[in-house]
């Protein structure tokens, strides 16, 4: 079994790796901060690759999955899409640079794997894509914006690419967690009312373990935590004004 993991340096993704590592995997940590996961090929230095990857780089992306896919025969069996950024502020109090910078590493580098990784998935018995996307993809979050608007489109993109895959014999999917405890939330510099009405509960390692979930038991959208599912849940079977209606009250001052 081997798995490429993008944003393998910290948080999610990195819980992810070493929990796959410990189950034998063989791994590709992909990241910009290579520094960081040399710690983690020290566990299995057999098993464990690292690549420096900028993952709006389509170039570098194919490169890189090309050169792990090469050590197992041609084959992936997961590709893991967690690398992603945040800013939680105004609309209107983000730079249109930092707009598209999350646009480009949410969206674009999602992107950029799946076109990347597609041949050695196809080869893979069971080849699987598990696309990181988040609570905020079930209605647009104030303060959460742009940040809400890529992970609709992971959503989205992740709906269509698992009809068009089917008869590839390759699933894909995302995970769906709210408020998580890891460095790309920690360390904003404001806060927004809906973190606060709903707290921060989950840790990385509990996205982990739905991330393992769903290498067993594959669905689109696989949510985490009981009170986001039931969330998710109302969502599916209420008009959308009154889901919109319980974002207003749960984010209001």
């Amino acid at each position: 079994m081997n798995a490429f993991i993008t944003g393998a340096a910290s948080g999610i993704g990195r819980a992810t790796a070493e929990a796959l590592i410990n189950r034998g995997w063989s791994v590709a940590l992909a990241d910009l901060f290579t520094d960081d996961l040399e710690a983690i090929r020290a566990q299995a230095p057999e098993r464990v690759y690292i690549y420096k990857l900028d993952v709006t780089d389509a170039d570098a992306f194919e490169h890189s999955v090309s050169d792990f896919a090469a050590k197992h025969h041609g084959q992936l069996r997961l590709l893991f899409n967690c690398a992603g950024i945040l800013e939680v502020n105004r609309f209107t109090d983000i730079s249109r640079e930092r707009h598209q910078q999350i646009l480009d590493i949410n969206i674009k580098g999602v992107i950029n794997g799946c076109q990347a990784a597609y041949p050695y998935l196809k080869a893979a018995p069971e080849g699987q894509v598990i696309n990181m996307s988040s609570a905020s993809a079930t209605y647009g979050i104030p303060e959460f914006a742009v940040y809400s608007a890529s992970k609709f489109a992971v959503q989205g993109l992740t709906e269509a690419l698992n009809l068009e895959w089917r008869k590839d014999g390759i699933h894909v999917g995302d995970v769906m967690p709210p408020f998580v405890k890891t460095p790309m939330l920690t360390s904003q510099k404001h806060g927004a009312h809906i973190i606060d009405a709903l707290g921060v509960n989950l840790t990385a390692e509990d996205v982990a373990e739905a991330v393992l979930k769903q290498l067993s038991r594959k669905l689109t959208h696989r949510t985490v935590s009981l009170q986001f599912t039931l969330l998710y849940l109302l969502g599916q079977i209420s008009p959308r004004p009154v889901t919109g209606w319980l974002i207003r009250l749960l984010s209001r001052s």
